[in-house]
């Protein structure tokens, strides 16, 4: 038996070295020598390092791990174990006995994970990044061999594959300058100058078309206002405490009509609109870039009154409509207020936009959202590093600690009925911007226009984890814990019933999980210390 299982490991490691995967161009790395920083993937026109998604055969499983100590999506193999059956070892683990991990729950690096298949939840939409002046501004400093690096990095089949684009409608703080579209002539209501910008049709038109072009996917597109036009607001300004004027609630609903009118003149078709970015911005108004206030009530009677059924009555009457487009904690006021002010707004509505910020609240408040309001899609909409004012860097190059952020809030997000993850900007440059207002952040890719060549973070590979290898179509599965630890995890269903999960190890030492698929059948995987390793299994015998 000893010889049979020795043949199968040297048949199963001789098949991995001729995988087409391992065609795959590596991380050219860089490394600058900064304590307890990872590194970075620097691509330019001529090389980017590449990932394909290989397939695993039946009783197979294939897994991809990024870590801390330089792994970028190093694939590795493996087969489905089944007690009572022939028990085939991991290609490139230790041999190891199969009860040993369930014979010592009580060692802190062993963890047992049960995936309940039967037991489905919400269906994934899709995960992307947002086409900011910012990040077009960025990519248009680089070669047009670069360029289509860039965008093939996130949007092609040997990128992230990504799938969703949130863009702002006219400008946001990423941005040369405060902008909106027709802006004059004064308290124009009927919106007889509304065009587009010259960052439409220089930066954003031309990203988004490029990344269709190259998406394995439909590119489903998210656009939102920051602000009106300041006539129609109550302070006539870009910034500070103000909200639309009651005599201008239908031009701002026009307005959001125009921009889906004026994008699909481009082929652009606007899956969804939120109801402006962040309403308490202008409510509170402690920021100091382009932004609108809604108070709970004032959102509910523009939904309820202008914004649904001016929707819904034109020909872009399948447009969702996602309220809110603000941090977890404000969402179930600012819902509850507008229920309270008009039931109808609650009606046109199909889902809530969430964004990553200052989320003290528990993510199981999205949970609790979900149960209220039944039949509304939760989508995370924005999210990015160095954005408080606690940060110390607005730009950390390097660091696999927001790298484990990203991942922490994206399976939070995943295992409370969120359908997908927009990141913020898709690329910066090395100081966080441009942006009009200071506000720099960190992005998961940054350009260095100078020399013609852009890094990628460790933030874009944990993107990757989920975006690469859970396709739109999935549903998210229960998971439950079979030992005293456990690792963050998700697990889902892709289309082709194979089983995806996503494993962080936080630890600074390694992680043994045994990943239980049926009572009789599972996988031993080991997740390297600081690591996030994503697994799909062919579950068929």
């Amino acid at each position: 038996m000893k010889t049979l299982k020795l043949f199968i490991i040297t048949l199963t490691i001789l098949i991995g070295e001729f995988k087409p995967g391992n065609c795959d161009l590596p991380c050219r790395a860089r490394d600058v020598g900064i304590e307890g920083r990872s590194i970075v993937c620097v691509c330019d026109a001529n090389y980017c390092d590449t990932i394909t998604k290989e397939t695993p055969a039946k009783g197979t499983f294939v897994a991809y791990t990024s870590s801390n100590d330089g792994k970028r999506f190093e694939k590795s193999y493996g087969v489905v174990n089944g007690i009572g059956a022939a028990q085939y070892e991991l290609s490139n683990e230790s041999t190891q006995d199969d009860d040993s991990i369930e014979s010592s729950l009580c060692i802190k690096n062993n963890v047992i994970l049960r995936v309940m298949t039967s037991s489905k939840k919400q269906t994934i939409e899709g995960f992307g990044g947002s086409v900011t002046d910012a990040a077009g501004i960025n990519w248009r400093k680089l070669s047009a061999s670069a360029q289509e690096q860039l965008m093939n990095t996130y949007f092609g089949p040997e990128g992230l594959e990504y799938n969703m684009i949130r863009v702002p409608i006219a400008g946001a703080d990423f941005s040369t300058h405060p902008y909106t579209y027709n802006e004059l002539p004064w308290n124009d209501a009927a919106l007889t100058n509304y065009s587009l910008s010259r960052e439409d049709f220089d930066y954003k038109i031309p990203m988004i078309e490029m990344a269709k072009a190259m998406a394995t996917d439909e590119v489903k597109i998210t656009a939102t206002a920051w602000s009106s036009p300041i006539w129609m607001k109550t302070n006539e300004a870009i910034t500070g405490f103000g909200q639309i004027k009651p005599e201008f609630y239908q031009s701002y609903a026009d307005y959001h009509m125009r921009f889906l009118e004026e994008y699909e003149k481009f082929n652009i078709k606007i899956w969804a609109i939120t109801t402006t970015n962040e309403p308490i911005n202008g409510v509170v108004p402690t920021v100091n870039f382009n932004s609108l206030g809604w108070f709970p009530r004032q959102l509910g009677r523009w939904v309820a009154n202008n914004l649904g059924p001016t929707v819904r009555n034109s020909r872009f009457n399948e447009t969702l409509i996602l309220a809110v487009d603000d941090q977890r904690y404000i969402i179930p006021i600012w819902l509850r207020g507008m229920e309270k002010e008009d039931p109808k707004s609650i009606e046109y509505i199909d889902g809530i936009a969430i964004h990553y910020y200052g989320n003290f609240m528990p993510a199981t408040v999205l949970t609790r959202i979900q149960k209220r309001y039944p039949g509304k899609i939760l989508l995370s909409t924005e999210a990015c590093e160095g954005p408080m004012p606690w940060d110390k860097y607005k730009v950390e190059v390097w660091s696999w600690d927001r790298a484990s952020k990203y991942t922490r809030s994206i399976l939070e997000d995943l295992n409370n009925f969120v359908v997908g993850w927009i990141d913020w900007n898709l690329c910066l440059d090395e100081n966080g911007g441009p942006n009009w207002a200071h506000n720099y952040v960190d992005a998961p890719v940054l350009v260095y226009g100078e020399r013609d060549e852009f890094i990628k973070q460790p933030m874009y590979y944990a993107l990757g984890h989920f975006s690469k290898f859970i396709p739109r179509g999935s549903q998210v599965v229960e998971v439950s814990r079979m030992s005293t630890t456990t690792v963050p995890n998700i697990a889902v269903v892709t289309p082709e019933g194979n089983i995806v999960l996503v494993l962080h190890n936080t630890n600074t030492y390694e992680t043994n999980v045994r990943v239980r698929i049926s009572a009789l059948r599972y996988i031993d995987v080991v997740l390297e210390p600081e690591s996030i390793k994503t697994v799909e299994i062919n579950p068929n015998s």
